[in-house]
């Protein structure tokens, strides 16, 4: 194993975030030589969402770590099916079954302050009737999403949060790679869109190996990307 080629590390934003979310993250793989590709995530459906993600794996030449972020997990957990993926590191994520969904998971816990604060508008479908998408509002944002980030960055941030469409939380997952491939897992402690219980029951279903920061919110990637980058650093230890 010790002539193993490093594995790229792909970070995987969630819901009401873009690939700007990883930034600290990335600075911090990038001053450890780590290859690291933090591609957009479409947000439009959980099956078409991993399709992508799974596309963008298997075009990497050489080993594949995926990182997802809040929904972002949901979406490893399919695409990590890819031959060259050989990790999977879930951050204040959900940790599907095969044949789950995101609503079955939730609905199986007290639900998080989110669920009350999300706002709904429509967006076109070819062909088709406008379809339901839900961003967070924005008043509600800072508390909910990123309570341990400064005020003015959280601004930012909830100008800038990318909508999900609202029917990836009733697709089921059509594989669970964290059955044959290792898994690691941070649950934010203080997460106030995914309850950390809900974090926590799909990391130890998995077997994973997790990592608990207290005190942290839902952006645990923007608070403390050191953290982050740490357990990400240890997955690519692990593989390589």
């Amino acid at each position: 194993m010790a002539n193993e080629p490093t594995p790229t590390v792909v970070l995987v934003h969630g819901a009401f975030a873009d690939a700007g979310s990883w930034s600290g993250v990335i600075a911090e793989l990038q001053k450890h030589g780590v290859p690291v590709v933090a591609p957009s995530n479409p947000l439009r459906g959980l099956v078409s969402d991993a399709a992508y993600i799974a596309s963008v794996a298997s075009q990497i030449d050489g080993p594949v770590i995926l990182v997802g972020h809040s929904y972002g997990g949901a979406l490893i957990t399919v695409a990590g099916a890819t031959d060259n993926v050989v990790g999977l590191v879930y951050i204040a994520a959900y940790v599907l079954e095969k044949g789950e969904s995101l609503g079955e998971l939730q609905g199986r816990f007290p639900l998080s302050p989110l669920v009350s604060n999300l706002k709904e508008a429509t967006y076109p479908v070819a062909g088709g009737e406008p379809a339901v998408e839900v961003s967070i509002k924005p008043e509600a944002f800072p508390a909910i999403f990123a309570a341990d980030v400064p005020a003015d960055v959280t601004k930012v941030l909830a100008a800038a949060q990318r909508p999900l469409a609202a029917a990836a939380f009733a697709e089921t997952a059509s594989a669970a790679a964290w059955r044959t491939k290792p898994s690691w897992a941070l649950v934010a402690g203080a997460d106030q869109a995914i309850n950390p219980e809900v974090e926590r029951f799909g990391a130890d279903r998995a077997g994973a190996t997790i990592v608990e920061l207290k005190g942290a919110s839902h952006a645990v990637a923007v608070s403390r990307p050191k953290e982050v980058a740490d357990l990400i650093l240890d997955a690519v230890r692990a593989t390589s």
